[in-house]
């Protein structure tokens, strides 16, 4: 804990981790970007290991990670933590990609999860350190925990700690003062016990700039992170959110995505605005052979970045195109590409997991 701190309520925070003093001598917030604002580079970790994937599944899961990287690279700069003993894996893969790799000591691959979340204020940028704890202590995590500050230091910016504790895919904002997140993650006591929506919505305005929450209930235990939000609803620009929707009834996020169309449906945003809201729908039919309930079967699990939309296709003629269709609609100015990633689905999570935006400075 810094010596100089400011305090709210009965949690002492450090000064430096929400606002900064201009030359006005006004204090400003920090803010987080929308996603589709301009990229400096996405962070991602060929983080893989056999110890969770499996023998089998581990050599599917770095292609995947391959493509994904290769495919972002077309349109901006990515980072990549890569152990060591895998740089000849990685760069075997990656081929002549415009792909860094820098070495690091990572559990797994889950970018979005563990890395920082990347601020912006007063012509400088910070990385928010949101205390990764392997999704509620379902996963080991000692070296997972780390890689917040290992992305922050080379990307040479301040962290910024916080007693929070949360993972990027179970926030969602708009850029504009507006966030959306799932209570199955945030409020489960394996994250943030005794903490009250009242406690959180006050934490992320002081770190993040973030005027008002929307709260979907999302859904806790049935997949390893509680049910983050970036499976759920993602905003498209201000106003605008793109909502998953699952057709069968006998899948658990039948009546919760639902639920979640209800409550976006009745939300204003922190402009006051009433949000327009756009649906995906999950594929019915999987290419992906074995596929439990741990497979991440949907498309809203989607990265904006620098020109492009890249998004998962499961091998359903009907609801990859009709993906496509909605993505290439909602982002006129992006190309919206579409690939094969079903050994990371497999793991449960799907190409926004993989990944981190930082913006540019």
């Amino acid at each position: 804990m810094s010596d100089c701190t400011l305090t709210l309520g009965n949690r002492a925070r450090p000064s430096g981790s929400y606002l900064q003093r201009g030359g006005s001598g006004m204090e400003r917030r920090r803010v987080m970007p929308d996603e589709a604002a301009p990229h400096k580079r996405t962070w991602m970790a060929f983080g893989a290991s056999e110890a969770i994937w499996g023998r089998e599944l581990l050599p599917r899961v770095q292609r995947d990670l391959a493509r994904i990287a290769t495919t972002i690279a077309r349109f901006e700069p990515v980072s990549m933590l890569v152990r060591q003993n895998e740089f000849d894996v990685a760069r075997s893969l990656l081929g002549s990609a415009n792909v860094e790799l820098f070495a690091a000591e990572i559990d797994d691959l889950w970018m979005r999860d563990t890395g920082p979340v990347f601020v912006q204020g007063n012509d400088t940028k910070a990385g928010v350190d949101f205390n990764f704890n392997g999704w509620g202590g379902k996963q080991r995590h000692g070296r997972d925990a780390t890689v917040a500050t290992v992305v922050d230091g080379h990307a040479g910016v301040e962290t910024v700690h916080t007693d929070l504790v949360l993972e990027g895919g179970g926030l969602e904002v708009d850029g504009e003062g507006t966030a959306i997140i799932t209570e199955s993650c945030v409020l489960n006591k394996n994250r943030n016990p005794g903490w009250t929506k009242t406690d959180v919505e006050a934490e992320l305005e002081h770190l993040l700039g973030i005027e008002k929450v929307i709260w979907l209930p999302g859904i806790a235990g049935h997949d390893i992170t509680d049910g983050h939000t970036d499976f759920y609803a993602r905003f498209v620009r201000p106003g605008v959110v793109v909502a998953a929707l699952d057709n069968d009834e006998e899948s658990f996020d039948y009546d919760v995505t639902r639920r979640h169309l209800d409550i976006l449906h009745n939300a204003t945003d922190a402009q006051g605005r009433p949000l327009e809201i756009e649906t995906l729908e999950v594929p019915s039919h999987l290419r992906y052979r074995g596929a439990d309930d741990d497979f991440a079967a949907g498309y809203i699990n989607f990265y904006v970045c620098n020109g492009g939309v890249i998004a998962p296709e499961f091998g359903d003629p009907d609801t990859d195109s009709a993906a496509h269709a909605t993505l290439a609609r909602l982002f006129p100015d992006r190309q919206v590409v579409q690939i094969d990633i079903d050994a990371v689905a497999a793991g449960g999570g799907g190409i926004h997991c993989t990944t981190q935006q930082e913006p540019v400075d």
